[in-house]
């Protein structure tokens, strides 16, 4: 009775119109080494929409993420899912993290990486049923690897570990998406498989945070924008946040020179 209690309570999501933020975080302070990586960071993402986190080598980007994720430790600061800790709205999140940092030697195929993504609804040490398959299946069609499921992770290209590795995030059904970098070093058709699937995601009421190097394709692929620099310097819809004067903030002199929104 317990448990059943405790899983009524998980993965709260409240009314659209509540005007509850998908993830909020306040006072976020992160730190490697005894130096200051992110400092004081609060925000509120919009319900639903295509956010690019950009920012400088170095500004944090990446640790944002994580420490969001609770992947790393931060020195202060709480992060809210939906209104509620972030330990107790996990099943909402789904994560695509930076390929550099996965181990592509693991003895797994391409339909096991993704079926990992359904873990959290079929409990650790349970069998995956073939309902969890077929989710699994159905996400690597969704991005065209379909016929790569039994191919070992390690045996396929770049682009196609990066789009098994978003089939595993929409394997999870999640609400609110972390993506780390997702279009970085992929060819094109990779990349406009996963820019197609961030549309439909975003059509479907879901939030999508992506950390994003490519100022010039900003205003062509997000709706709203937050800039770091090891400390918030703007946040908001990209068509009155991405400004020169923001980018001075961010960018220092290295903003001179970069396209900005025409």
């Amino acid at each position: 009775m317990a448990m059943l209690q405790r899983l009524r309570t998980r993965n709260f999501i409240p009314p659209a119109d509540a005007g509850v933020s998908p993830l909020c975080v306040t006072g976020l302070s992160v730190a490697y080494h005894r130096q200051l990586a992110l400092r004081d960071v609060s925000w509120a993402a919009p319900t639903g929409g295509l956010v690019a986190v950009v920012g400088p080598n170095g500004a944090g980007k990446s640790t944002f993420l994580k420490a969001v994720l609770g992947l790393v430790p931060a020195l202060a600061g709480t992060v809210e899912v939906y209104g509620r800790p972030l330990a107790q709205q996990r099943g909402l999140i789904g994560y695509v993290p930076q390929r550099e940092s996965v181990d592509w030697d693991f003895p797994v195929n391409a339909l096991d990486v993704v079926t990992m993504g359904r873990y959290g609804m079929i409990g650790w040490g349970r069998r995956i049923t073939g309902a969890h398959k077929r989710a699994g299946m159905a996400a690597l069609d969704r991005v065209g690897m379909a016929d790569y499921a039994r191919r070992q992770i390690g045996q396929l290209s770049g682009g196609q570990q990066q789009r098994v590795f978003l089939a595993r995030a929409l394997a999870q059904e999640a609400r609110l998406y972390f993506m780390d970098e997702p279009l970085a070093g992929v060819d094109a058709a990779t990349e406009q498989t996963i820019l197609a699937v961030l549309r439909e995601l975003e059509a479907e009421g879901r939030t999508v945070i992506c950390v994003h190097h490519d100022l010039q394709t900003v205003a062509a692929t997000f709706d709203h924008v937050l800039m770091l620099n090891r400390t918030l310097v703007a946040a908001g819809p990209v068509a009155t946040t991405l400004t020169d004067a923001n980018l001075r903030l961010a960018y220092g002199q290295r903003a001179s020179g970069l396209s900005l929104l025409s």
